[in-house]
């Protein structure tokens, strides 16, 4: 009807060629594309639903049909074949009621962009000439059509091969020349390019072993840290390798394996990945490097993970010479059947440990005492020769780390770097400013930081730049992935859509070894992924990183950039701002990204809890005596005798309660074990129509993603949750093109506790709560608290969001979900609540601040949480009726976790070394801002941290010296700290 009457209107047919020449003129006003016909509406069609409430959201069932195929032979995984219309919008927000007035302003603007057009066009060159020029470059082409990119053979959807791509100077020359660009580079640091240095061997190798370097890799010499690490480990010592990201330092533990296999045939190996895609990827690689070896083509190798099938694994025991697997099935798998692997165990001659900087805090703590278990096989067996090898990117003392984590003493550290790099660009993209932008453009959702980077992917992809987003969350991964789908659809480039995938963790196992094998083969030309491939994968040819948003720390944002140029050939990483206190900092001080040192990585070898949980397991592989005090440290006396359950020979054997197995009952990763299964069953009752397990999902992340109405996302595509059963832990969803997200609408809520009863949600009650245990704070007459902590996540609706719009506000009802974990406390003193109210202090910006400054002072923080504050809620106007109390509260991150204990037991000498800090720390918040707050760190105050750090030493503050406040004030949410009742019997230990 639109365009009839535009064409009744010109009195001719309207030509897509001239409409173009519309967006040619104001690009980043009109939007002209093609979209699904789906993205017209705001709300799905209703679905009939029996006694269906009328606050639930519709949804609407699309009919399924065949994914397209590509010119270029790809199947774009979930494109359905869906209707798409053709729209031209004008994005303006002109305040204006009367429709004149906006036309008049609307030619307005096409005239002022005409006379800038004119005064633009060089002498003797035409403006419509260039006008109509720039108009092809928009004309956009439907994604209905298969023949479209057929049709289509002109010069620019040709994607360059790698090798014929433009340099990066020339990339960055052409994105500042683009008018979308508005100076984003707040920052560009170029590193030049690095030669080689070469290493010599003391034993020369064996001509079969240089021929299959030579074929398989095309290796004729090594690097200086390659040859130094085979040389410390011919001679036996054990090593570690810390060197830039892509300096080949897999060669290290590759060639001795193969000299070892070439003096014994019988000799195993056993090579440890932090993940699954890791392996994958060095698994084909060390197989390349087999075959290319004359006398070596008949060795097995074998990936042992949890996706190896039962009836296999037998198979691999007894045929398999060397075996990718994970920390997670040796504390499993392996060593709770010692005796099925005992004839593997004996002849090991080498165990490799790729990525050692993966494995600390709780985890690493956990790692070391699988590596003590094991050694401790080792030795049963009368295999008291096994050479232990590591590699890991650039860390601080490397050695150090290694030693603690293996238990051994005779570690080789090797770091300095020999291997050659490209040139390399870092970039800092500060987003243009949302505040500063026409408002119509906003409108387009042509702003934030996921627009810029996901258009700065495009742009790279086109102009053959092998790109790889990084995205923090997985929600933001599937955001992106969903936003490139739209965007490559719309301007009908379905050739790269094609060679986009998205990777993170809970795929199938179907799904993440289609998308490894694309990724490592060189196929594709994007992947939007988190930090599942942040490791050392070698992704094809890779030639930038974008970074949405800065990563949890300095050392994943030099882990990650160093994805990029591992071909040696220039490269480019970009940190795209995020709208975050931490990211901001990073804007204004660059310098930090490339000069900050990194931390040092903490592992708790001393932690009686996890060297229990462990002592349990070894007991169960072989009893243990006290002589095993060599392996598991002076603690293990106390704690057999306590724990443990001992025979009369003076063997001690596990606590009956963790027979069977007890492996089974630790969990090193502190995950919880409940997983949701997500099915997609938009088939089902359709003729060949079967359910289809699509994702599991930790119960964790399944309270905020699957709620019934509710849109879940997976690999871009997005689905409406139907059904979810708590019981059975399944999610029921069906596939829906709709053009809206949803935010759940939660609280958390963090309390000391002492019983749980059935909470009535619609008051709030608060149970009975009670102390473990009350120690000093040194100089001080306040207490640092410890004991059980119920934390509870309520989800009671969700929002409808398009863009930066709220489209609808729902109801749901959804049981809480709640853990009850360890934790410890500190309450705010009733002298400094009255200070900080009187001076106008948000109290629960001090506190917020006051527990992250805590937590930066803790090396094992990051299994630790806090009750972050949401800005929604703290600056809201309206009475809140969930009070609060004043309380920094810290507690573990997993309900097996045991780290808050160890965090009580300094907790007095963190809290002055936080406050310390934040007196000393010339930053505005940076110090009291953490990478993990879930809130942004939105919610903060770096004086009011301070006054309350002072406040628990019991220091001197001066009142009158306390400015008064003028910042965000909501409604007061914070209460007084009531006592919590100590255990009988419990005394107050000395600081």
């Amino acid at each position: 009807m639109i365009r009839s009457s535009a064409e009744g209107l010109l009195k001719r047919p309207l030509e897509l060629s001239k409409v173009a020449e519309l967006k040619a003129l104001l690009p980043d006003v009109v939007e002209f594309a093609y979209i699904p016909r789906s993205d017209l509406r705001i709300h799905g069609e209703a679905v009939s639903q029996q006694n269906k409430r009328s606050n639930s959201p519709d949804f609407m069932l699309h009919p399924q049909s065949l994914a397209v195929n590509t010119p270029l032979g790809y199947r774009l995984p979930g494109h359905e074949e869906e209707e798409h219309v053709l729209v031209l919008e004008f994005a303006e927000n002109f305040r204006t009621t009367k429709s004149g007035n906006l036309v008049d302003k609307r030619n307005q603007r096409f005239k002022d962009a005409v006379v800038e057009l004119m005064k633009a066009t060089p002498e003797g060159e035409v403006s419509m000439d260039l006008l109509q020029a720039a108009a092809r470059d928009h004309i956009p082409v439907n994604p209905s059509a298969k023949k479209a990119l057929l049709a289509n053979e002109s010069q620019n959807l040709i994607i360059p091969e790698p090798k014929d791509r433009p340099s990066i100077d020339d990339i960055l020359l052409e994105i500042q020349k683009q008018q979308w660009y508005k100076n984003q580079i707040a920052d560009r640091r170029t590193f030049k390019e690095k030669l080689a240095i070469e290493g010599l061997l003391v034993e020369p190798l064996s001509h079969t072993i240089q021929q299959a370097l030579r074929e398989s890799r095309n290796i004729t010499s090594l690097y200086y840290h390659q040859a130094a690490a085979i040389n410390a480990i011919v001679q036996r010592k054990h090593v570690i390798v810390s060197t830039s990201t892509a300096s080949g330092k897999s060669v290290i533990y590759q060639v001795p394996l193969l000299k070892f296999l070439e003096e014994n045939s019988n000799a195993t190996a056993i090579l440890i990945y932090p993940t699954k895609a890791l392996a994958q990827d060095q698994r084909t690689a060390l197989e390349q490097l087999l075959c290319a070896c004359p006398g070596l083509q008949h060795i097995k190798v074998a990936t042992y993970d949890g996706d190896t099938p039962q009836d296999h694994r037998r198979t691999i025991r007894e045929t398999a010479s060397v075996i990718f697997t994970n920390f997670d099935m040796l504390h499993a798998s392996i060593l709770p059947h010692e005796e099925l692997w005992r004839t593997f165990i004996k002849n090991i001659k080498l165990v490799a440990v790729d990525e050692l900087h993966y494995y600390s805090n709780l985890f690493g703590s956990h790692v070391a005492q699988i590596i003590r278990r094991f050694r401790r096989i080792c030795a049963a067996v009368g295999n008291q020769r096994v050479v232990f090898v590591s590699c890991s990117a650039t860390i601080s003392k490397p050695s150090q780390h290694m030693k603690r984590l293996f238990g051994v003493e005779d570690v080789e550290e090797i770091v300095e770097d020999g291997a050659p790099s490209g040139k390399k660009d870092y970039l800092v993209w500060d987003p243009f400013n949302v505040k500063d932008m026409d408002s119509g453009i906003a409108k387009l959702g042509q702003s934030g930081p996921t627009w810029e980077a996901i258009n700065l992917m495009i742009f790279l992809m086109i102009r053959g730049v092998r790109v790889i987003l990084f995205c923090k969350f997985r929600r933001a991964c599937e955001l992106a992935m969903k936003a490139l789908r739209q965007r490559l659809s719309a301007e009908g480039r379905l050739d790269v859509l094609a060679k986009v995938m998205p990777y993170r963790g809970g795929y199938s196992q179907e799904d993440r070894r289609r998308i490894e094998y694309e990724a490592f083969s060189g196929h594709l030309l994007g992947i939007v992924a988190t930090n599942a491939l942040e490791l050392g994968v070698d992704i094809g040819v890779l030639d930038a990183v974008i970074m949405l948003g800065f990563p949890f720390g300095i050392a994943n944002f030099r882990q990650q950039a160093g994805r990029a140029g591992r071909r040696s050939r220039d490269s480019l990483a970009v940190l795209v701002a995020e709208d975050l206190p931490i990211d901001r900092n990073y804007v204004k001080f660059p310098d930090k990204l490339y000069n900050q040192p990194m931390d040092d990585l903490s592992v708790d070898i001393e932690s009686k809890v996890v060297i229990e949980a462990h002592l349990q397991c070894a007991a169960h592989e072989m009893p243990l005596s006290k002589d095993d005090a060599f392996y598991f440290g002076a603690s293990l006396g106390e704690l057999c005798d306590s724990k443990l359950r001992k025979d009369k020979d003076g063997w001690y054997h596990p606590h009956p309660k963790f027979l069977p197995y007890p492996a089974k009952h630790i969990s090193i990763r502190g995950a919880d074990d409940d997983k949701y299964t997500v099915i997609d069953v938009t088939k089902v009752g359709l003729p060949n129509g079967v359910p289809r397990i699509i994702e599991e999902i930790e119960l964790s992340r399944a309270i905020f993603e699957l709620y019934e109405g509710g849109v879940f996302m997976h690999q871009g595509l997005t689905f409406v949750v139907k059904e979810v059963s708590h019981d059975t832990k399944v999610a029921r969803l069906v596939r829906a093109d709709v053009n809206w997200i949803t935010k759940p609408r939660d609280y958390t809520q963090v309390l000391p506790r002492y019983i749980i009863h059935h909470l009535d949600w619609t008051n709030r009650n608060v149970d009975a709560m009670q102390t473990h245990r009350i120690k000093e704070i040194a100089r001080s007459p306040h207490r640092a608290y410890f004991g059980r902590v119920d934390v509870t996540t309520v989800v009671f609706g969700f929002r409808k969001i398009r863009g930066n719009k709220v489209l609808d506000i729902v109801d749901v009802d959804t049981p809480p979900y709640e853990r009850q974990v360890t934790g410890f406390w500190f309450d705010v003193p009733k002298d400094l609540l009255g200070l900080l109210k009187e001076k106008h202090f948000n109290l629960a910006e001090a506190i917020h601040s006051a527990s992250h400054a805590w937590m930066n002072r803790f090396a094992l923080s990051p299994d630790l949480r806090t009750e972050c504050k949401a800005a929604e809620k703290e600056y809201n106007k309206e009475e809140s009726q969930r009070k609060r109390p004043a309380r920094l509260i810290l507690y573990d991150a997993s309900r097996k976790g045991s780290v808050s204990a160890q965090a009580f037991d300094h907790s007095g000498e963190i809290l002055r070394q936080a406050h310390d800090t934040v007196e000393t720390c010339p930053c505005k918040d940076g110090c009291i801002h953490s990478a993990t707050c879930s809130e942004g760190n939105d919610v903060a105050s770096k004086m009011g941290a301070l006054l309350i750090l002072k406040a628990l030493l019991n220091l001197d503050i001066d009142a009158d010296s306390v400015a008064t406040q003028f910042g965000s004030q909501g409604s007061e949410t914070i209460v007084e700290a009531t006592y919590i009742r100590p255990l009988d019997g419990v005394q107050v230990e000395p600081a």
